[in-house]
């Protein structure tokens, strides 16, 4: 095998930069199991960020390796025209998973590609055209999510796609109409839809939102947002599409986060975890709407759509979540780190806010608490320092965010090693 130094060397001539946290520098990953990942040099890392969050049950879960085997040996890929045994039964798994009416899905590659299917549905359904999303919102980076995806990373690439329209977040803890979440009442919303219906120069087809707000920053909206959110749609005959590829299959301590108020929408996407590590996404609505899209000549798909290999893994994922409970696995550890974070907040004042839910976690770094002033240099300061002592997690909101999403498979002990690494971090950037 090659040196560190010599894939570097390798990887600076030929592999293409453009990552999202810019990285090229090292460590270079040659293996993983379970929480961990091992670099070329040997090193092992606690791996608090789940790969991409896609390896959220554990790097190499036995379940994935044995089904993409299986796989290898029967059919790896199909004709997409035609169906094939294994996505009729991953199809059949997910409705009876989900919530009436929610029956009918499909699968493709990416969170892009099924958060731009759930938007050709609702506008090809509805007949309108504009798209909202919140301003903390993160979609995905093809051309028509990248529009929509207004955390970060979309400036540069000429104007958005027309119709795409944002709306205020409920963050909280940075309310932007500074408001308090006790009283305010929901304005954001007040003031959203009321922007919404002076600008639609058309019939507005749907409202796309996380659950949780992942890559803006772990921001969870208060209690009665999302039901209010989904009867504001209604009232103007638009879908409620819910991006839960961060968020659903056991992450948050429920199997879809959308459980814990009760709110079905109108069509759900799912990505990152659904594979165990391996690519697949989905797009799940009703019958009646399935029904009427088919009928307009709604056409999606991929080289890859709906191969076996891929539904494989998914329905390996679903056992795993269902034989494990991996959603008390999740409410059980999430609890544990929480408690973890919120003991740091009280030692080092930098830590404005713990926020999160489960195994999806996150501390708001600010430099006076008063001021609520994101500490944006130290964050990325203490989170190279974590790095560099075995611990990996995203860095988010300029470096003010750090967000933690350890896999399923993490145990108490290891949440223990990687709180150490991250105090030690924090007292030697003197905070």
């Amino acid at each position: 095998m090659k040196s560190e130094a010599e894939l570097l060397e390798s990887a600076r001539r030929f592999s293409f930069g453009g990552r999202m946290d810019k990285s090229g520098t090292g460590p270079i990953f040659v293996r993983g199991s379970g929480s961990e990942v091992e670099d070329v040099n040997g090193k092992t890392y606690l791996d608090f960020n789940s790969g991409q969050m896609c390896a959220w049950l554990g790097h190499n879960h036995p379940a994935i390796t044995e089904a993409v085997a299986d796989a290898c040996d029967t059919l790896i890929h199909a004709h997409s025209s035609y169906y094939n045994d294994k996505e009729i039964e991953l199809a059949e798994r997910l409705g009876n998973l989900l919530p009436d009416p929610l029956r009918k899905s499909m699968f493709l590659q990416s969170g892009a590609d099924a958060n731009e299917a759930a938007i050709n549905i609702a506008r090809k359904y509805t007949g309108g055209f504009e798209i909202i999303s919140p301003h903390t919102s993160f979609h995905g980076m093809s051309d028509t999510t990248r529009s929509l995806t207004f955390a970060g990373w979309h400036r540069g690439y000429g104007p958005p796609q027309p119709g795409m329209m944002a709306m205020l977040a409920p963050y909280c803890y940075r309310c932007p109409i500074n408001l308090e979440p006790e009283t305010c009442e929901l304005a954001c919303l007040d003031a959203s839809f009321e922007l919404i219906d002076a600008q639609t120069a058309s019939r507005p087809a749907a409202v796309l939102t996380e659950p949780i707000f992942s890559a803006g920053g772990v921001i969870e909206p208060p209690i009665g947002w999302l039901p209010e959110l989904k009867r504001r749609c209604e009232d103007r005959g638009m879908l409620l599409i819910l991006d839960e590829e961060q968020t659903g299959l056991g992450k948050t301590g429920d199997r879809f986060a959308f459980e814990r108020e009760g709110v079905i929408p109108d069509i759900i996407t799912l990505a990152k975890h659904f594979g165990g590590g391996i690519c697949i996404s989905s797009v799940t609505t009703s019958a009646e709407i399935e029904e009427r899209v088919v009928a307009d000549e709604f056409i999606v798909t991929h080289s890859h759509s709906n191969d076996p290999l891929a539904c494989a893994a998914g329905m390996a994922t679903l056992d795993v979540l269902e034989q494990e409970d991996l959603a008390a696995k999740a409410r059980e550890r999430g609890d544990y780190l929480k408690s973890k974070l919120n003991q740091l907040a009280e030692r080092f004042r930098i830590v404005g806010d713990v926020r999160g839910r489960g195994l999806l976690q996150g501390i708001e770094l600010v430099r006076d608490r008063a001021s609520k002033e994101p500490a944006t240099t130290e964050g990325r300061e203490i989170a190279q320092r974590c790095l560099d002592a075995g611990l990996i997690f995203s860095v988010r909101r300029e470096g003010a965010m750090l967000r933690f999403v350890p896999p399923a498979s993490t145990s108490e002990d290891q949440i223990d090693r990687a709180m150490d690494i991250l105090e030690n971090a924090l007292s030697e950037a003197g905070t």
